[in-house]
């Protein structure tokens, strides 16, 4: 609640009107007061002065009240105007933030829709670079098949060409055949013409047919995987008997042409037929051709000369390793004595003794042991200069000095100090002093002397 100014423009404030059945003290009706006027019968004489001072002291009041008023109004105002601003850059802020976490979440979304694009056209690129793979493979698959295919009808062609051609080559074989026993027969039966033996006119078909049956003897045999050299041979027996019966006959009864032609045929029938049962074996065989067999003994002429060549390398190779190794133990056995006399004369006597060489490798071991008391590669001074090494090492990561003044207890003894119990080194022995033949350290000395002692066995302690 705020008070009303006293004074407004200069003027008085007017009273303020009274609402209700409040009525103030001066505006009493008679009704209200008249207990009180029948009480005191004469009223009071008016008091200007105190009336200004209580105006005054009522307006001093009022404004006062009036500015304190004011004040809170102002401080409230303030203060709406203050959450007013700090609302609005609570507004700001958040609105801020909002455009801020819309824009991260746009970005995100954005990315998210780059990452979904590309894993997108990663997935369709695999699967693209699948089936172009998978169609590669069909149309490899389909090649290879075509490929096969036609392979297999190429063989099948050939094999069909091989089939024909040696069932015409067995017919061609067996039709010769025929023609030369139809040509060789009539000499042969002539030869054999008597008339009162008529019955050896089946002489001469005794021997083509025999000739003929004695081949199919060995073609059955070639068939079932058996000898045949014998079959074959009685053949050519059977066919050169025939052929000399036509060469004898038909010299005597006809010209020398029927002679020879005839002959010829009784040969030459069998033969060609023979001919063919012998390429028939070395087909079932798998004997080689001339051209086969003439590129396989040069490829093993070649490998033996590879071999050859490869041995005579490791030869030479050993034997220069060889070379090698003598020549680097006949230098080692130099250097050893040259180095090391005394380790080699005490290894010539162990090796006479054990016998064996001095250059040996246990020989050697136990000589440089029995001189030198190490292992070989080690002696007296490589251990000095090991350790003394290893100090440095070791001074230099703990932090202390290599060289120490002394390695006695006390560095700060003196001469005077009482000597140990230990027997002197010098010779001849010095005389031996006793308390009071030297004067006494000063005082300033034996503190100096305490201090040094307990620092270097705090040190030691340290350490």
């Amino acid at each position: 609640m705020t008070a009303s100014p006293p004074k407004v423009n200069g003027h008085a404030r007017p009273p303020v009107p009274v609402l209700g059945d409040w009525q103030p003290i001066e505006a009493a009706t008679p009704e209200t007061t008249a207990p009180a006027t029948e009480v005191q019968k004469k009223p009071a004489a008016p008091q200007p002065d105190n009336d200004l001072v209580a105006k005054a002291e009522a307006e001093a009041i009022r404004a006062k009240a009036w500015a304190e008023s004011e004040k809170e109004r102002l401080a409230a105002e303030a203060d709406k105007e203050a959450a007013l601003k700090r609302a609005d850059a609570e507004a700001d802020a958040i609105r801020i933030k909002a455009e801020e976490e819309a824009r991260k979440q746009r970005l995100a979304n954005d990315r998210t829709e780059r990452q979904e694009a590309e894993k997108q056209a990663a997935a369709e690129a695999r699967i693209a670079e699948s089936n172009r793979q998978r169609d590669e493979a069909d149309r490899a698959r389909a090649e290879a098949a075509r490929v096969a295919a036609e392979r297999q009808q190429t063989e099948e062609q050939q094999a069909t060409e091989v089939a024909e051609a040696e069932d015409r080559w067995r017919g061609y074989a067996r039709s010769f055949y025929i023609v030369c026993a139809i040509v060789a027969l009539p000499v042969q039966v002539a030869a054999f013409y008597n008339p009162k033996a008529l019955w050896l006119m089946a002489a001469p078909l005794m021997l083509e047919g025999g000739a003929w049956v004695v081949l199919k003897g060995a073609a059955a045999a070639v068939a079932s995987h058996r000898p045949h050299w014998h079959y074959r041979l009685i053949a050519w027996l059977l066919a050169f008997i025939a052929a000399g019966i036509n060469l004898w006959h038909g010299l005597i009864a006809f010209d020398p042409a029927t002679a020879i032609g005839t002959a010829f045929a009784s040969i030459a029938g069998p033969g060609v037929w023979d001919l063919h049962e012998h390429g028939r074996i070395r087909k079932r065989d798998g004997a080689l051709s001339r051209k086969e067999r003439r590129a396989q003994r040069k490829a093993e002429r070649a490998e033996a000369a590879r071999k050859a060549a490869e041995e005579a390398q490791k030869r030479a190779e050993k034997e220069a390793a060889d070379k090698a190794a003598a020549e680097a133990r006949q230098q080692l056995r130099e250097d050893r004595q040259r180095e090391f006399k005394d380790v080699w004369a005490e290894a010539v006597k162990i090796a006479a003794a054990v016998g064996s060489t001095p250059d040996d490798d246990a020989v050697w071991v136990r000589a440089y042991r029995n001189i030198e008391g190490t292992d070989p590669g080690e002696s007296i001074e490589s251990i000095t200069a090991r350790r003394k090494a290893e100090a440095r090492v070791e001074a230099a990561l703990s932090g202390t000095p290599v060289n120490t003044v002394s390695k006695t207890t006390n560095a700060q003894r003196a001469i005077q100090v009482k000597a140990s119990r230990k027997t002197s080194s010098y010779t001849p022995v010095p005389p031996r002093r006793r308390r009071g033949d030297t004067p006494k350290f000063h005082t300033a000395a034996r503190t100096l002397a305490a201090d040094a002692k307990r620092a270097a066995n705090a040190r030691q302690k340290d350490q």
